[in-house]
């Protein structure tokens, strides 16, 4: 199966769980902290519900249904046990610089996490110097995802119309943020975080078509 690539100008990459193999480290740190804390939960439970959302809007989230705010010390705790995370073991995912490296559409990252984080977690993979600036966070829209929100404030920033979007996402959020603002969403299932049901459950929230890894997403779509 091949999607149908004529027409489209910009190709939009979530960051987490796309460009940088992230996820475990992150749900692992929060699971682990949050569990210390008395909300006993584990990275599976979070990846579950939260993947693709913003810290701050899954933590808004946990504290009213837990009916308790989250100790002050929590943030901090957290972004050492992730920043200790990414110096031992972040890596991009599988063959992703040598997609980019054929990619011939311009490109840029639309990501749930906070803009100095995009940017440090793409510079310590070596993929940065594929984006340079093109760099877009969910602190920069008034809604992240599943709100179309911060894709269509990219595809604004960069003049191409939604319709010419073309969006990389590996989230049930981040795909139907794309549906809902009438972009072509491609799931991604090739992160260490996703389940034997992901590239299902990514189909089901309107992905046209869900691949595994880099290999098969130049091939389907012949963008590189």
């Amino acid at each position: 199966m091949e999607v149908v690539t004529k027409g489209f100008e910009l190709i939009i990459f979530d960051c987490d769980g796309v460009l940088v193999d992230s996820e475990p480290i992150i749900n692992r740190a929060h699971a682990r902290v949050l569990t210390a804390c008395g909300y006993s939960i584990t990275e599976e439970a979070l990846i579950e519900r939260f993947c693709g959302m913003s810290d701050a809007e899954m933590l808004d989230i946990i504290e009213r249904e837990w009916g308790r705010a989250l100790p002050g010390f929590y943030a901090a705790r957290v972004g050492e046990m992730i920043e200790s995370g990414f110096r031992q073991s972040l890596a991009p995912i599988d063959s992703v610089a040598e997609f980019l490296d054929g990619l011939r559409l311009p490109r840029c990252v639309a990501s749930s996490s906070v803009p100095q984080q995009i940017r440090y977690k793409l510079e310590l993979t070596g993929l940065l110097t594929y984006f340079g600036d093109n760099l877009f966070s969910a602190t920069m829209v008034a809604h992240g995802k599943p709100a179309p929100d911060l894709f269509l404030y990219a595809a604004e920033q960069l003049r191409t119309a939604p319709t010419r979007c073309l969006v990389i996402e590996d989230s049930a959020a981040g795909i139907d943020a794309a549906v809902a603002a009438g972009m072509t969403a491609i799931g991604f299932s090739g992160g260490s975080h996703c389940g034997p049901a992901h590239a299902a459950r990514l189909q089901t929230h309107g992905a046209k078509l869900v691949i595994a890894n880099m290999r098969e997403l130049a091939v389907m779509t012949g963008l590189a």
